[in-house]
């Protein structure tokens, strides 16, 4: 009981005028929604800026990816026709076929 007669206590108040009550939550409501209003700014020129660099560089990841893609798949396609060029000449080697060509003789 000693704290509520200090300089800070709050004393309890008759009741109310229920006009009043309205008014004080209308006003309050009010208040919430332009707070809300206020918040809610639209962006800013620099959150555009970063936004649509964003964009650049998911364009420009995405056309590097397609590049690589397609220099993996034509090196993978070379190695392979160059080793099967290399298995058919291994294999005219080994049957005795005409795999040498005959070369000129040296200038003497």
């Amino acid at each position: 009981m000693t704290l509520l007669s200090g300089p800070y206590a709050y004393s309890k108040m008759a009741k109310e005028d229920p006009e009043e009550v309205k008014h004080r939550k209308a006003q309050f409501l009010i208040y919430k929604v332009l707070e809300k209003a206020d918040s809610q700014t639209r962006p800013s020129c620099l959150g555009v800026r970063v936004s649509t660099l964003r964009i650049k560089v998911g364009k420009r990841l995405k056309r590097l990816r397609k590049s690589m893609l397609l220099i993996m798949f034509a090196a993978k396609n070379g190695f392979y026709k160059q080793m099967v060029s290399q298995l058919k000449a291994w294999k005219r080697l080994l049957r005795g076929g005409q795999a040498m060509v005959s070369l000129p003789p040296a200038l003497s």
